[in-house]
């Protein structure tokens, strides 16, 4: 299980590419941008952004790892593997829910560092404001890892372009691109949920909301969906989240423009 943990920890340092990167960049910029964060006003906000990548991969390849080997572990001891492929719809159900618990909540420790040298007193909109870009760190981080993972099978995007549409679907591109955009949407929330304070309320949203995304996987392997209807599920999930998230991030603001009119 170490080597397990070690290698996919290197694995996100491997088969660079200019390709690989840029998009990802590009992605989570087009996401983030929605949000306007005040990366320029706020520098430390940078700081927030790599943070997040590099705290979330560390939980993901030691805790996450671990504790879902173990709850595989647990399973199978009660179980035989026949059983548990048959009712797969519901034996996944507590390895995806790691995913979410964990990711979600190493994403947020950035936030809440921040929210406890403020006194646990921050405005709503900064603390959606800073989970957006907390989000933004681990999204950005992953896309790139899966994008230079597709550049080095021998994809190029020249043949994604020529390919169309469907190319971008088949080829992972569609879901690293609406994959962003939920991981800055899911802690969103939870900064969110945070400095309104109901912080644990919120985490355990986003971390469900993310786990209800990663679900695409096991319905894919049970034959519920085929390859274009998860990536749709994963399009909806991510853009439905995103309106919320955004709805919340500019009724505020309007809420404050409207008390700062009538008090004038």
């Amino acid at each position: 299980m170490v080597d397990d943990m070690v290698s996919y920890f290197v694995s996100f340092f491997e088969t660079p590419s200019a390709w690989g990167v840029g998009l990802a960049i590009a992605f989570g910029a087009v996401w983030l941008a929605s949000y306007r964060p005040p990366l320029f006003k706020k520098p430390w906000l940078w700081a927030v952004i790599v943070s997040s990548a590099f705290l979330t991969l560390a939980a993901i390849c030691f805790i996450q790892i671990p504790l879902q080997t173990w709850a595989g572990q647990a399973l199978s001891h009660f179980w035989s593997q026949e059983v548990l492929t048959r009712w797969i719809l519901l034996a996944a159900i507590p390895s995806i829910l790691l995913t979410g618990l964990v990711q979600e909540g190493s994403k947020l420790v950035p936030v809440v560092v921040y929210w406890q040298r403020s006194g646990k007193n921050i405005d709503p909109k900064l603390g959606l404001v800073i989970g957006a870009v907390a989000g933004a760190g681990f999204g950005i981080f992953e896309a790139q890892w899966a994008l230079n993972d597709i550049f080095a099978s021998g994809v190029t995007w020249e043949a994604v372009q020529s390919g169309g549409f469907m190319a971008l679907i088949y080829g992972g591109f569609w879901e690293r691109f609406f994959a962003v955009a939920a991981h800055i949407a899911f802690s969103a929330l939870a900064g969110y949920g945070l400095a309104k304070g109901w912080g644990w309320r919120f985490y355990l949203i986003a971390s469900v909301l993310h786990a209800l995304l990663n679900y695409s996987i096991v319905l894919l392997q049970a034959g519920l969906l085929s390859v274009v209807h998860a990536e749709i599920y994963i399009a909806v999930i991510a853009v439905l989240v995103t309106a919320s998230a955004l709805w919340l991030r500019w009724r505020k603001r309007a809420a404050t423009a409207e008390a700062a009119t009538s008090s004038m």
